[in-house]
């Protein structure tokens, strides 16, 4: 037939392809494992695997539990969503004995985007809080690298707000030459009591810049009894 020799060479070739196949899958995977060591993820690939899309809204996930562990141990619950806090949003530093405004600023940092993540363990939740920023040089100059302080709260709200957690953080920066560098910070730590049904809906996570987590104090002082 005409096409005869064509059908053959076609039939050879995907032959050979469906031969190269799993030779080059084992040969991606070489190179995959030797450019990803077992090894705890960075930082940024945590961050990254926390944002997933674009938005601040988490897919679904499933959690396969541990052997021996009842199926109910670690599942994902639906997340109270997350916000910055009113007023917390920027972080301003100013050379020393100035305010932060106009010429004396040195940086301001800045708050872009968050993600949370939610699993829970037995009667306890535990968030993972995803914040992504930037820090821009003021017209003062900014040193190498400026330490961000940062605030995580899960918070009950409605009439008479409660705290039901808060945990302060620092993370430091290191600046470009262009005085403009993004950072990234994963809260991993966060645990409360899983709410009840009644209550759950008015959950919320606050995150925020707070300066007080540089000088190692979470809360105010107490005032002296008269």
């Amino acid at each position: 037939m005409e096409y005869g020799p064509l059908k053959v060479r076609e039939l050879r070739s995907s032959q050979t392809a469906l031969r190269r196949g799993p030779v080059m899958a084992l040969a991606l995977s070489i190179v995959f494992a030797a450019a990803s060591p077992a090894t705890a993820q960075s930082l940024t690939d945590r961050f990254k695997s926390l944002f997933g899309g674009s938005s601040d809204e988490q897919a679904p996930q499933t959690t396969t539990p541990a052997p021996g562990q009842p199926a109910d141990a670690q599942t994902e619950v639906d997340c109270p969503p997350v916000t910055v806090r009113s007023g917390a949003s920027t972080y301003a530093v100013a050379v020393p004995g100035k305010q932060a405004v106009g010429n004396d600023v040195r940086y301001q940092a800045s708050i872009t985007k968050m993600a949370r993540e939610c699993v829970r363990n037995g009667s306890e939740i535990t968030a993972r809080i995803g914040i992504q920023g930037r820090i821009v040089a003021g017209p003062a100059g900014a040193p190498s690298s400026v330490e961000i302080p940062l605030r995580v709260a899960v918070v009950q709200g409605g009439v008479g707000e409660k705290v039901i957690g808060s945990k302060a953080y620092r993370t430091t920066v290191a600046m470009s030459e262009d005085g403009s560098v993004p950072f990234t910070f994963v809260a991993e730590d966060m645990v409360y009591s899983m709410p009840s049904a009644a209550t759950a809906d008015s959950y919320i996570f606050y995150v925020g810049f707070d300066p007080q987590a540089l000088s190692g104090s979470s809360k105010a002082p107490a005032k002296k009894k008269k």
